[in-house]
């Protein structure tokens, strides 16, 4: 079987496997898992690099229908993008650490408060301010 899809409209239909990246075959993994969720007994979907080549209105489309899927199945997503981000019921850091030569990661759940400030992190950098606060807290409650 090949798929066999337009990434552009007005585009010619072309193998998946020849054309697609990363993240428009994360994005094409997305779109048939919500239509077929009900069909498939998988209970967890990994998704990373999902945001590649997105922003605005398309990430905030792949973030709802990620938060739709994650109302029947677990989904674990790695993401740069606040629009995506914001979804999450459920938000985690991940940081590397390099000390004495040896690299060790670190997992930290975060309460609200915290999604909030990494949601706004990814939005303006480093420097946190009430603005980009503010619109952290907006996103997420926009959720679907």
């Amino acid at each position: 079987m090949e798929f066999l899809i337009s990434a552009n409209a007005g585009e010619d239909l072309k193998p998946l496997a020849k054309i697609a990246s990363g993240g428009e075959m994360s994005r094409v993994m997305l779109a048939l898992k919500t239509v077929l969720v009900d069909a498939d007994e998988i209970g967890t979907f990994i998704f990373d690099e999902i945001d590649t080549g997105v922003s605005g209105k398309t990430a905030r489309k792949v973030g709802e229908k990620m938060s739709l899927l994650g109302k029947k199945r677990q989904i674990l997503c790695i993401t740069h993008l606040p629009q995506i981000a914001a979804m999450a019921d459920n938000h985690f850091r991940i940081e590397k650490h390099v000390a004495e030569g040896r690299t060790t990661t670190t997992v930290e759940t975060l309460d609200e408060n915290a999604s909030c400030r990494e949601i706004a992190r990814l939005m303006g950098g480093e420097e946190i301010t009430e603005t980009t606060m503010a619109a952290a807290r907006e996103l997420r409650l926009e959720k679907p």
